[in-house]
């Protein structure tokens, strides 16, 4: 196993920490830790990259324990939500930074940032102070500092965060991209469940310094091991039949017009790309939620009776 947590545990004074996490990444794998606020996630990078020391338990990377390995003795790098770039020196100066304790001489420093200033697209900005840099660019110029070392694992601590939402959907997909050109493994944090869905290979959702799920994108969504799994990844409807518990995805609802129908449409909210219809039954108030996609939406109002069925 590439990267595998063993029993680890980290208990704060004023909060929980990380509780008996045990977990196995494999190499080339993007892994996603996924929470709310105070679940975990960011104390179990932290601890992985050195920058925190569990009370017990073991990180080992490709069999060997680096408990007690210094963050810069760690094969493994972190790009950090605040980027934690240098302010006085250039976009070149802050790529090449680490290569100077890699045994490399300056020509050899220059030329592997210069290789990664390429392969992050900001071929021409070498010289440009950071604080001229959009935060998208910061954000690129903080990644290649990172990968310029070569570490065996990758960490991000939700590096998109302070990014608008169309800037942060292209920096996830150029991510992936690079993830798989380089075919290294990396371990990103983040709140975002559809940012959590999009990029994973694998995710791991936390909840109060526990693991409580992991799987792919796809078993996470439809098939979530409880309640706060399924409703953490998205909205979920909950439906009772014949004494079973049956949980129910949105778009997985289909509405039909239907003047004696036994729902009726109290609300709708308008996505873009789809549309979520709040459904009540008039006879026992149960409630629902369908989302209809694109145009198909545009036939149905609020008030308007319906008849549903589950497509699956």
């Amino acid at each position: 196993m590439y990267l595998e947590i063993k029993n680890l545990n980290k208990i704060f004074e004023v909060k929980k920490g990380v509780q008996n996490i045990n977990l196995q990444i494999n190499e080339g794998e993007l892994v996603t830790l996924l929470g709310p606020s105070g679940c975990g996630k960011t104390t179990l990078l932290n601890l992985i990259g050195g920058f925190l020391l569990p009370d017990s338990g073991e990180i080992l990377v490709e069999n060997r324990d680096i408990i007690k390995l210094s963050p810069e003795d760690r094969p493994i790098s972190t790009v950090f939500q605040n980027y934690a770039l240098f302010p006085h020196m250039n976009v070149i100066q802050n790529i090449s930074y680490g290569l100077k304790y890699k045994g490399l001489n300056k020509k050899q420093q220059l030329e592997e940032a210069m290789k990664y200033l390429k392969i992050v697209g900001l071929s021409g900005y070498e010289k440009s102070s950071i604080q001229s840099l959009s935060g998208g660019q910061q954000q690129r110029v903080a990644l290649a500092r990172a990968l310029v070392l070569k570490p065996k694992i990758l960490l991000l601590d939700e590096p998109f965060s302070n990014l608008d939402v169309k800037l942060k959907i292209d920096m996830r997909e150029e991510l992936k991209y690079l993830q798989k050109k380089l075919k290294i493994t990396m371990i990103f944090v983040t709140h975002d469940q559809e940012e959590a869905l999009s990029i994973s290979d694998k995710i791991v959702v936390m909840k109060e310094g526990n693991v409580v799920q992991v799987g792919t994108p796809e078993e996470i969504y439809y098939a979530p091991a409880n309640d706060y799994v399924a409703d953490f990844v998205g909205k979920v409807n909950i439906i009772y039949k014949d004494s079973k518990r049956i949980l129910i995805r949105p778009e997985e609802i289909e509405m039909k017009s239907c003047l004696d129908g036994n729902w009726i449409i109290e609300n709708k909210e308008f996505l873009g790309s789809s549309t979520l219809f709040y459904l009540k039954n008039k006879n026992d108030k149960t409630t629902l939620i369908s989302e209809v996609f694109k145009k198909d939406a545009l036939v149905f109002s609020v008030g308007e009776h319906v008849e549903i069925c589950n497509k699956l």
